[in-house]
């Protein structure tokens, strides 16, 4: 009970991250382009790089993996806002915005595991 409690919390805090971080997105950048959800994925992924590593090296609690890994985390990045905002560019003919919103989630997000997991390691 007590790691649903951690999903259900962690889930709020990254939702209200999430909206709050395509808010500031929007005002600083406009509609061009979702940076919103290319931040909040990369943000996602260096955390949770990070978290893999640290419970990889430590005793880390369960009930923390799941507040962060699946509560926030879970709720801070999406794979469903990513394909629509990809698709809404594909049907807008915006096909150069589409294959580089793809490429810069997927390699960002790659690059962010890694630096997640490297600052880690390099500090135990």
């Amino acid at each position: 009970m007590n790691n649903l409690i951690a999903v259900a919390l962690g889930g709020a805090v990254g939702a209200s991250a999430r909206y709050g971080t395509s808010l500031l997105a929007l005002k600083l950048f406009g509609t061009g382009f979702p940076f919103g959800t290319l931040i909040v994925n990369c943000i996602g992924s260096l955390i949770m790089g990070a978290l893999y590593a640290w419970g990889d090296v430590t005793n880390l609690s369960p009930t923390l993996k799941a507040f962060v890994g699946v509560g926030m985390l879970g709720a801070l990045t999406t794979f469903s806002t990513f394909s629509n905002e990809t698709v809404l560019l594909l049907q807008g003919g915006y096909w150069i915005k589409a294959m580089l919103n793809v490429l810069l989630n997927v390699g960002l997000c790659f690059a962010m595991v890694v630096c997640g997991q490297q600052l880690v390691y390099a500090r135990l």
